[in-house]
């Protein structure tokens, strides 16, 4: 993880001198299908702010700023009525970018910010993107340059510190929801054995979300996902063998909800135990998303050791998820509004004469639901992982009543399925 040159100076409070200058606003990481809500909030609330002269958008985030020239976009010219068709459009309009910048590159990032008399940059993104408020915002400060930073929070992985969640998040988790509803009426209409691979390297959140597709009715046990699998509970092959017999013998079939980030007690990704000559992205991790590596492993190792009572090897299939979770045009209501909030309320602080800072989602009630937007320090963010609390977590491979209560008023409603199980006296006996 990039670190400053120097020790983190302490923040200073909210001034009520407002500084005269120039916007910049970007969008970082993998892109969401309300990360543009976000960009949309910023942009009407710099609008209104009289002490902001130009509002720039940075294309493909900060690379785009550091280019000779740099890309930036006048998001002035932006109609209202083209911004609010943006602001329901998934995927990261201005261009998202992977870059996890030093203090080199944030060096390069300052030089085009004094360049162009940018006073405040507002960056859009997680763990990495914050980390680049950081080390901007201390860069600025010892060069005695009046700066104000702020992040706004993005991530499907909802892995941000100080956040009870993060936009992105409840609407990647609503299409697991309905996917994997979906897909247990599938593999109960031809049973067998289905593994489904969800994002999530370091943090369970979006894989433990598919235990919502059981519903609330008494049929829920037969529901699937039948087993859950996180990257926080060290995975044991022989347990999951074990686990899917014993689904199996129940059901005549089994559904398996499984994060592409498990591992073993090593901390060693499950795949790579598996699996060799793998691929590994630009910063030499083991390219997790967007692979069916992980779901073939896991078949493989079903086939070689399960059996029917036929003695036939199991019926086995695997899909990987991947991007499809992260864009899908059917947002969560509550996501995209506070995507929108999220942005505002970055602005707000501006305005309130902070100098940096990250928006936080912190839950205030589960019932009724209700949130507050904090300002929290950037060092609390940056460059941290949050993961998925114990109390979330049901043994070695499902999520507890808590986290479903948690989670429900995020995805918001979710579509109701039936199925015939039986007859009896004229009447059906159904799941819902």
């Amino acid at each position: 993880m990039a670190k400053s040159a120097k020790p983190s100076p302490k923040p200073r409070a909210a001034s009520s001198a407002l500084l005269k200058g120039n916007a910049v606003v970007g969008q970082s990481g993998g892109p969401t299908a309300v990360i543009n809500q976000s960009l949309v909030g910023v942009v009407e609330a710099l609008r209104s702010f009289k002490s902001v002269k130009k509002i720039y958008g940075m294309r493909h985030g900060v690379n785009g700023l550091t280019r000779t020239p740099p890309e930036l976009v006048d998001m002035a010219r932006i109609s209202a009525p083209d911004l609010a068709r943006l602001a329901k459009t998934p995927s990261a309009a201005l261009g998202s970018s992977r870059d996890k910048p030093d203090a080199e590159y944030c060096a390069r990032i300052f030089e085009s910010l004094a360049k162009n008399d940018v006073r405040y940059f507002f960056y859009i993104g997680g763990n990495d993107s914050s980390d680049t408020c950081r080390i901007v915002s201390e860069l600025a400060q010892q060069q005695g340059y009046d700066l104000r930073c702020f992040h706004v929070p993005k991530t499907v992985d909802n892995d941000l510190m100080e956040n009870d969640h993060t936009p992105g998040y409840a609407s990647a988790a609503r299409f697991n929801a309905m996917a994997f509803m979906a897909d247990s009426m599938d593999n109960a209409s031809l049973p067998g054995v289905k593994i489904n691979v969800v994002m999530g390297r370091h943090a369970g959140f979006l894989t433990a979300a598919a235990a919502l597709a059981r519903g609330d009715s008494k049929f829920r046990d037969r529901n699937g996902p039948h087993l859950v699998y996180l990257p926080e509970v060290h995975f044991d092959s022989q347990k999951f063998l074990a686990d899917v017999e014993s689904v199996y013998a129940r059901l005549g079939r089994c559904q398996i909800a499984v994060s592409e980030g498990i591992q073993d007690h090593a901390g060693r990704p499950i795949v790579t135990t598996l699996l060799e000559h793998l691929e590994k992205d630009a910063h030499g991790n083991v390219q997790l998303s967007g692979v069916g590596a992980l779901g073939d492993a896991l078949s493989d190792l079903i086939k070689k050791n399960l059996k029917s009572s036929s003695g036939k090897p199991l019926r086995v299939r695997a899909d990987t998820f991947g991007y499809l979770q992260r864009c899908w045009p059917d947002a969560s209501a509550v996501d995209a509004a506070e995507a929108r909030n999220v942005g505002r309320q970055a602005v707000a602080f501006a305005k309130q004469g902070f100098e940096s800072g990250s928006v936080a989602i912190q839950r205030v009630s589960t019932k009724p639901y209700k949130v507050r937007l904090a300002r929290v320090e950037l060092r609390q963010v940056a460059g941290k992982t949050r993961h998925m609390p114990a109390d979330f977590i049901a043994g070695h491979n499902d999520v507890t009543d808590k986290f479903i209560a948690w989670a429900k008023p995020l995805v918001g409603k979710l579509p109701e399925m039936v199925r015939i199980y039986e007859i009896k006296g004229g009447g059906l006996i159904q799941q819902a």
